[in-house]
């Protein structure tokens, strides 16, 4: 390399625009859609420099580590070999509600080394607290907030009571809130924030889980998981949590064909409840509980399948909707919070714009009417009826299903895809909240 290439090199790097971000977890584990998003947008952003602030967890994890484009700082309370598990459980469970504190002094001490030209928090509710308390030490640095709230707001304002006046700041002094729904775009203006806001929704790896796998890879893992010929395998990848609904999924088995199967890829705090029902329902012997799958496996259980299914209870967006739409598989899911952005059926008929208790002031910024196309198969939550009538309409009418699929996959390749995801984060989100124009 010559010397005017190592000085040009040089004055790029000291001309980068540096981002802190909060976030409660990240890579290499502990990992859900939010950290996804991080990761992929920060990738795709390579002339920001970007750091973090997050929970470390296991002692075999180090305190600083560069992982893409983002230079992670871990912080709180470990222990060795930590499972997802195990963050629920004493004395892991200490680091979220502690984060909200130590990630601030961890912040102020790096942006005396580092100068940061902005901060980003991931989640109000596990974040906006430790950017709030940034902001009063360093008041001018621009402040960021992204909704990606999965439980419903009333759950989320109701957790965050004890700090209710830093979390009601976190929304009000945001400089920009970004959103990945319509949904949560409402919440923020609920809340108070007044500024711009971008919705902008997480995004799937189309190239990925479009990826059509070799039929020996595909053999192997319906091998694995004991698929015969006639089977029907619906799949859901999702934290096992009431919000999910995987007990309503189970209570539909039972009003199901026998060659139904229901494969669950995922952990959480109701494993021994879903399996408990799962035994008194009688459908012990078609439900599969696969448990933790790394993300990068995932589409080739989801082409392993039949059908993907998630009758959530409340939702910020859900990234494995629109991976499975990208995979190929017809989806049935409800159209609770920021799911009717993508999920349409119109022989359904859709909740107002207003359900959630926004103002008309709301409805009309944020309100998309439904389109006439079909997505998907939706149902009301809470309905496991309901939901065994969609995976009959679904296997019985394979024409239809094509051309459902078809829709839904076009859908995310225009709109879903990571890169147009990260160009609009870049130029809607990022150059903005610095200053710059793109």
């Amino acid at each position: 390399m010559s010397d005017e290439q190592v000085i040009f090199r040089s004055e790029a790097a000291a001309a980068s625009k540096k981002i802190l971000i909060f976030s409660l977890a990240y890579f290499p584990k502990y990992i859900g859609g939010a950290e996804v998003a991080i990761k992929e947008i920060t990738d795709r952003n390579p002339d920001i420099e970007f750091h973090m602030v997050t929970n470390r967890f296991d002692a075999a994890l180090p305190k600083v580590e560069k992982i893409g484009n983002v230079l992670v700082h871990r912080i709180g309370i470990v222990r060795k070999n930590a499972s997802m598990p195990d963050l629920q459980k004493w004395p892991l469970n200490l680091n979220k509600p502690l984060f909200q504190f130590l990630a601030a002094l961890k912040a102020i001490q790096l942006h005396r080394k580092y100068a940061y030209d902005g901060i980003w928090a991931m989640m109000a509710h596990a974040c906006g607290v430790p950017a709030v308390l940034f902001r009063l030490v360093y008041p001018r640095v621009p402040y960021l907030l992204t909704l990606q709230e999965g439980d419903p707001p009333e759950h989320v304002e109701r957790v965050m009571l004890p700090l209710w006046p830093l979390f009601a700041r976190a929304f009000k002094t945001a400089d920009i809130m970004q959103t990945i729904s319509t949904f949560l775009g409402r919440w923020a203006r609920t809340r108070g924030f007044q500024g711009p806001l971008e919705v902008v929704p997480n995004g799937v790896d189309v190239g990925r889980f479009a990826h059509e796998y070799q039929t020996p890879v595909i053999d192997e893992i319906k091998d694995k998981l004991g698929k015969k010929m006639g089977d029907v395998f619906l799949i859901t990848t999702s934290r096992l949590v009431h919000k999910n609904a995987v007990d309503d999924v189970i209570l539909a088995m039972s009003l199901l064909p026998q060659n139904v199967r229901f494969l669950i890829l995922g952990v959480g705090s109701d494993d021994l409840a879903l399996k408990r029902l799962a035994r008194e329902s009688g459908v012990t012997e078609r439900v599969r509980f696969v448990g933790e799958v790394a993300h990068a496996e995932i589409p080739k259980y989801l082409q392993a399948s039949d059908i993907f299914i998630r009758a959530s209870r409340s939702e910020g967006m859900g990234n494995s909707f629109v991976e499975a739409m990208a995979a190929g598989l017809p989806v049935i899911g409800t159209q609770e919070g920021g799911i009717a952005d993508f999920l349409f059926d119109p022989e359904k008929i859709r909740a107002s714009a207003n359900s959630h208790g926004a103002g008309e002031k709301h409805t009309q910024e944020f309100g998309a009417p439904s389109p006439e196309y079909k997505t998907g198969w939706a149902v009301d939550k809470n309905s496991p009826e309901q939901i065994a009538e969609a995976v009959k309409d679904v296997m019985s009418h394979p024409e239809k299903v094509r051309a459902v699929v078809a829709t839904a996959k076009a859908m995310v390749v225009e709109k879903y895809d990571w890169d147009i995801v990260a160009r609009d984060m870049r130029e809607k989100v990022f150059l903005p909240l610095l200053g710059e124009r793109g």
